[in-house]
């Protein structure tokens, strides 16, 4: 069977979204409406379905994802030429929420999993209770001046060492010095959560000692860590300080490398859930198809994070609409338009997103692409709010106070537990982070392009080749494959790893 030209998302949406380009002139069939493009419709962006005045709400996802700018005729290309956002500063909001069964709290006809059996996978479990998926060792450090000296430690030691934990990995940064309030505050958030990460085994932190972002406080900030598998000292009291992290390295490898794997349940698992360099496809395909994983693993009593507040900008009602309380919904509110006041303060509109990349994909409005981004959490109720740098406590599906920058974000969800990220993406992005990046692709172009880049292709959904239960069942095997380390994602392969701090403030 030929592949359709376009593809209508919801009942009463009037675009659909080109499956393939899409000539001038063509006469094509979409769900029953046949539809002529008046102009070459690209892959991935919107062709009107049926004609609009200037001012009509433009629908996708069976929402409004903007107004009409000008005229639009049925088999218009519809972009930034002739639709425009509807998004201002901060709103005011009332709690309505969903029944449970709107929700989807039980989706899954077995909530045990396919065949009745609880779904394993071999971890690392730590002493306080959480499960990591790798036992590596990080070698950290309080401030940017020694960010070499922790590099040249971690390299040597990884040689070293090789095969006896399962990476040894050192995180640069420029922070820790001539920074105030919120930003030495994030820095040392981030620091604190990385200190405490489940799948860390072990931890050499470097300093300096002349920085504001002393060791002293950032371990107090990491709370009840193992001290047993820490080591940390400042530069400045060392003759030499590679011979002494080498030699802290070498104690720590002692300790660590007699950590085994043991089965544990799914709900041990906490996921990042996070898109970058998203196209048309992204919410058809690999955003809806986390959102499955989202509403198979909390149904499991698993862990998801959601996170990118900017890109919940126009479709925060449909999150807000599931929080399991009024206090969650409050704390919803509070973090988006929080965070809409901080857009305002540095005197920038809230709506300066899709990024020029996005667009060239076919995402035309943050409401659009917001309505794509959010399909990542599923139906899955909204358990809790977290701020930047919190660290998670308790199951369910939970929102991440962070910005949308891909570095800044994947990285906050790793502070606050994520022991594997689901990355998708439709442009592309060898990005990755401390903790296993699995990427997702929304179309089979750039998987095949970029394999070494690409862990699964939900793209096979508009090829025909799968269906969306096939592939969820594929990538939750292969969720459980990574977390037990039977494979690597291509990040690991690779040696894509790094982290982002958030700068909101004054540097000295």
């Amino acid at each position: 069977m030929s592949r359709p030209a376009a593809i209508r998302i919801a009942d009463g949406d009037n675009v659909a979204v080109a499956l393939r380009l899409i000539a001038a002139g063509e006469r094509i069939s979409i769900a029953g409406d046949d539809v002529t493009a008046r102009q070459e419709i690209p892959v991935g962006h919107k062709i009107a379905l049926a004609g609009l005045e200037p001012e009509q709400a433009v629908i996708k996802y069976g929402v409004p994802i903007g107004l009409a700018s000008a005229p639009i005729a049925a088999g218009d290309w519809v972009h930034s030429h002739n639709l425009r956002t509807s998004l201002a500063g901060t709103l005011e909001y009332q709690y309505s929420p969903m029944s449970k069964l709107e929700m989807g709290s039980a989706l899954h006809e077995n909530a045990a999993g396919r065949g009745g059996t609880i779904p394993t996978f071999m971890g690392y479990r730590r002493t306080n209770g959480k499960v990591g998926t790798r036992n590596e060792l990080w070698v950290l450090n309080t401030v940017g001046c020694v960010n070499h000296a922790a590099e040249r430690i971690a390299k040597q030691a990884a040689e070293r060492y090789a095969g006896q934990v399962d990476g040894i990995h050192a995180f640069a940064h420029p922070y820790g010095c001539s920074q105030l309030g919120d930003d030495l505050q994030n820095t040392q958030a981030v620091l604190a959560g990385l200190i405490r990460h489940p799948n860390a085994g072990g931890v050499l932190i470097l300093g300096l000692g002349c920085e504001n972002n002393q060791l002293n406080e950032l371990m107090r900030l990491a709370g009840d860590v193992d001290a047993s598998r820490i080591a940390f000292f400042n530069t400045q009291d060392v003759i030499d300080e590679l011979e002494e992290g080498t030699g802290a390295v070498a104690r720590l490898v002692e300790r660590v490398s007699q950590d085994r794997r043991v089965a544990c349940p799914a709900s041990d698992l906490v996921l990042g859930h996070k898109c970058g360099g998203s196209d048309g496809f992204s919410g058809i395909t690999a955003n809806a198809l986390l959102g499955r994983i989202a509403d198979r693993l909390t149904s499991l009593g698993g862990s998801v994070l959601l996170t990118e507040v900017p890109e919940m900008f126009g479709a925060e009602r449909q999150l807000m609409s599931r929080a399991t309380s009024a206090a969650v919904f409050g704390d919803v509110v509070q973090m988006v338009n929080d965070f809409k006041e901080y857009f305002l303060r540095h005197h920038q509109p809230v709506f300066e997103n899709p990024s020029p990349g996005n667009k060239a994909g076919g995402l035309t409005t943050l409401e659009e692409k917001s309505l794509g981004a959010i399909q990542k959490g599923g139906r899955a109720p909204v358990s809790r709010v977290l701020r930047y740098g919190q660290a998670l406590n308790g199951a369910g599906l939970s929102l991440l106070e962070s910005p949308g920058n891909d570095g800044v974000s994947s990285t906050a969800m790793v502070v606050s537990g994520a022991t594997v990220l689901l990355f998708t993406t439709g442009r592309g992005t060898p990005l990755g982070f401390p903790v296993p990046t699995i990427k997702v692709s929304s179309n089979t172009d750039i998987a095949t392009r970029k394999p070494h880049w690409i862990d699964f292709n939900a793209g096979e959904l508009l090829d025909g080749t799968k269906p969306m239960a096939q592939l969820e069942d594929d990538l939750f095997a292969l969720i459980l494959a990574v977390a037990s380390g039977e494979r690597l994602a291509n990040n690991e392969k690779n040696g894509y790893r790094e982290i982002a701090i958030w700068k909101e403030g004054v540097t000295l």
